[in-house]
């Protein structure tokens, strides 16, 4: 195919560190495929968070990492190398231009001392108006890992209640009560 573009492009690639549903064999890693196999993504492998970070579960089982470094838990993930058309698709899933999640940098390593030190990525963080909301609603206790476990309380988009608006819901969420 197009081989011959693939290096004039590979500069503007970004290095993309997933944590939730977009990890392998969880619920949105069907995006991370098509985009491997049209060429617009790599893996790059195991990965966790430099410094500690807090991953919490919004409504319907959402993961999100909030942009409080320091907090929570060195979360563990999988890097991915995505072309700038790889990355629209990605930003479009995750709702970046509706106030959902946005794209900022964080540091990350490789898991399992293969070296490399650390390489700054950027990871989809909860949108500022609600993420600190949301981790003092699970009582400021993050996980260091989005597991299966955590994926069975997932609901995808197209199962939520007709109607539910995502910025809404998890603002209500974040208000509600933890009881």
């Amino acid at each position: 195919m197009a081989t011959t573009m693939a290096g004039d492009h590979h500069h503007r690639r970004s290095l993309i560190f997933t944590y939730g549903t977009l990890k392998r064999g969880f619920p949105n890693h069907p995006l991370m495929e098509d985009l491997i196999l049209a060429g617009d993504a790599a893996s790059l492998g195991p990965h966790a968070t430099h410094l500690p970070h807090p991953l919490v579960l919004g409504p319907f089982g959402i993961p999100f990492l909030v942009d409080l470094p320091g907090r929570g838990h060195r979360v563990r993930g999988e890097l991915f190398s995505v072309s700038p058309r790889g990355l629209a698709r990605v930003d479009e899933l995750e709702g970046v231009g509706r106030g959902h999640y946005e794209r900022l940098p964080v540091k990350v390593e490789a898991e399992g001392g293969s070296g490399g030190g650390v390489v700054e990525a950027e990871a989809y963080f909860a949108h500022a108006s609600f993420g600190e909301g949301l981790w003092r609603r699970r009582g400021e206790v993050g996980m260091s890992e989005y597991t299966r476990e955590c994926a069975g309380e997932y609901v995808r988009r197209s199962e939520r209640p007709k109607g539910w608006s995502f910025v809404e819901g998890v603002r209500e969420f974040v208000s509600s009560s933890s009881d």
